[in-house]
């Protein structure tokens, strides 16, 4: 008899060690209830990196307000300064019909020789593109007063230009701060949702995770905005990638006005460097352009003017007695030219300032919804009232080498998504402790994966 209770004793010792007694229902409901406990932790450190992230947010409205403020105060600046370049190009432009005839016969003698010193000078410098930047700066000199060519700083139509692209640039800037914005507010409100629901649902008895958690109660209880977020957009491809085109964009703009600016307006690329052509110095004073600039702004060619004899003698033309490039006129109309394109580029400034700002909050931003984004696609699936976690079955294998230990398949449910099946380490039996962590941290796990939050 002894014989026999050994026997059996070794049996059941043997089946034990291979696993093979799978566990009772108790014994899943116990699991599951931990893994839960775990799944509860991970869920609220969740909630308080979305919270963190709506802070950087917040912060950034606060900047956003100031650099809105800052922007209106030099465009109202740059407007005055320009109306009044505006009215000073008239009074000079009325003085110049007296003697429309020579000076329109001067001009039209000016014009070639400029088009064919800067496509020669252009040339001798640039490997390709000569026949483009003809062609652009005829049209810009038929569009241009004789005048024009020797007032100092920026023409009133180059101006004019750079403001109708500073305007759309600044609306594009708003439209993408805005979809963030929505983004992040979408998601801190599906994140309350979930910590509503998760906080409600938890018995009274037993210890709530989500009670030292800000509450919001106010959100749900009034009609709510609506958010149009791009986070639930399958072509969303987090918040940084929506500045990169932008950015692009912002370097062409800045790029083309070079000529004008001077060097202080370098744009640097996204490794950090600045964009260089082959430079080539301009033959009065020291000023220096590339040969992109000069194919994206021909104009800047203008500043080749005196090297056409015709060209000079525009500057001292007489009118009846009066030389209106000599008079008081032309001084005050460069003095609001200079206030012009001081305001432009004080614009320029700010604009590139706040977006390169929010070009690195979006990397920030995107490291917290990459981390903990996932937690407010839960709004919508946290509804059962069976729990957000429940293992149905664990199946032990068994192996022929008594000296390795069995993997362990585990059956899973979490939250409202299908029942999942996979493998647990043989390493980790299931009445270790735990295995409840693993099982519930592989299922959080490949619940992210199909998650579209930040790819």
């Amino acid at each position: 008899m002894r014989v026999y209770w050994s026997f059996l004793g070794l049996f059941l010792l043997y089946i034990s060690a291979e696993c093979l007694l799978p566990p009772s229902k108790d014994d899943l409901h116990q699991i599951s209830q931990s893994g839960e406990k775990y799944l509860d932790k991970e869920i609220e450190n969740a909630i308080n990196g979305v919270k963190e992230m709506k802070a950087v947010m917040e912060k950034s409205e606060q900047d956003h307000k100031k650099f809105l403020s800052s922007l209106e105060e030099t465009k109202k600046q740059k407007e005055d300064a320009l109306k009044a370049a505006q009215d000073m190009e008239e009074k000079l432009a009325e003085e110049q019909r007296v003697c429309n005839d020579s000076m329109q016969a001067l001009w039209e003698e000016c014009k070639p020789c400029l088009k064919n010193t800067c496509i020669k000078y252009y040339s001798r410098t640039c490997s390709s593109g000569s026949g483009l930047v003809g062609r652009q700066l005829e049209e810009v000199l038929n569009r241009t007063s004789p005048f024009s060519i020797w007032i100092n700083g920026q023409n009133i139509e180059t101006l004019e230009k750079e403001d109708q692209q500073q305007s759309q640039h600044f609306q594009d800037l708003e439209k993408r701060y805005s979809e963030v914005a929505d983004g992040v507010d979408s998601m801190f409100m599906d994140s309350m949702r979930v910590f509503d629901h998760m906080h409600s649902f938890q018995p009274l008895h037993q210890p709530n995770p989500f009670s030292g958690l800000y509450r919001m109660p106010s959100i749900f209880s009034h009609p709510a905005r609506v958010y149009r977020s791009p986070v639930r957009d399958p072509e969303f491809h987090g918040f940084h990638s929506m500045f990169y085109p932008m950015m692009q964009r912002a370097r062409d703009i800045f790029e083309s006005f070079k000529p004008y600016m001077g060097s202080d307006m370098d744009f640097p690329t996204e490794d950090g460097s600045v964009n260089e052509d082959v430079i080539i110095t301009k033959p009065f004073g020291n000023d220096k352009m590339t040969c992109r600039e000069i194919r994206r702004n021909s104009a800047g060619c203008i500043k080749l003017r005196e090297e056409c004899e015709k060209c000079r003698e525009i500057q001292h033309i007489d009118c009846s007695g009066k030389k209106p490039l000599e008079g008081p006129l032309k001084e005050e109309l460069e003095t609001a030219l200079a206030m012009a394109e001081r305001f432009t580029q004080e614009y320029n400034r700010i604009l590139k300032h706040f977006e390169e700002e929010m070009f690195n909050t979006s990397k920030l931003l995107d490291m917290f919804s990459k981390q903990f984004g996932w937690v407010s696609s839960l709004a919508n699936r946290t509804q059962s009232d069976d729990g957000i976690f429940k293992i149905h079955a664990v199946i032990s294998k068994t192996l022929e080498d008594p000296e390795k230990q069995a993997d362990t398949k585990v059956s899973v449910k979490l939250f409202d998504e299908p029942e999942m099946t996979f493998t647990v380490p043989g390493d980790i039996p299931w009445n270790d402790p735990k295995f409840s962590e693993v099982v519930a941290q592989e299922a959080l796990d490949r619940y992210k994966q199909s998650t579209v939050v930040v790819k």
